[in-house]
């Protein structure tokens, strides 16, 4: 029996929130640092309800951050697609990780959502010469067993 729209003013929230966290300014030396909201959301999301988040909510947030970050129009959007794909394959495993194991999985799909960026951004000829842009996916990781706790406990206060 499918449930009705009941909490989804929560999953709209939390991708808000990234939204909001992504857009907030930083310094120069911290840029390469930013942890990826909106992706980390979105991997929580489609693990714990992929009924109701998947690939198309991916696909609109990433258009919609590709708008917000003035970047190629799809390069996040792909990327992202990308990721909510992986997680639905895996999310019944991943529902069963303990949250060291999930955030080394959270460290390899963001990785891959570092790596499609990249891919994109030298395919037009401005991508990094380092692999400082792997960083966000590391800082993501470290970031996950806090931003799990977090949502598994909202969402089981106003979703279930």
């Amino acid at each position: 029996m499918r449930q009705g729209p009941k909490g989804g003013w929560l999953i709209l929230l939390s991708l808000l929130l990234a939204f909001m966290l992504s857009a907030i300014p930083l310094p120069e030396m911290l840029q390469w640092g930013r942890p990826e909201w909106v992706a980390m959301a979105l991997i929580y999301w489609v693990m714990a309800l992929p009924e109701r988040v998947g690939v198309k909510t991916a696909w609109i947030c990433g258009l919609l951050l590709d708008l917000l970050q003035s970047s190629p129009l799809g390069a996040n959007a792909i990327g992202l697609t990308v990721v909510a794909y992986l997680t639905t394959l895996l999310h019944q495993r991943l529902r069963n990780f303990p949250l060291i194991q999930q955030s080394f999985v959270v460290l390899m799909l963001i990785g891959i959502l570092q790596m499609v960026r990249h891919w994109l951004q030298q395919w037009q000829g401005g991508a990094a010469e380092s692999l400082i842009f792997m960083l966000p996916s590391l800082i993501s990781a470290l970031l996950w067993p806090w931003w799990f706790v977090v949502h598994r406990d909202l969402r089981r206060i106003f979703v279930s």
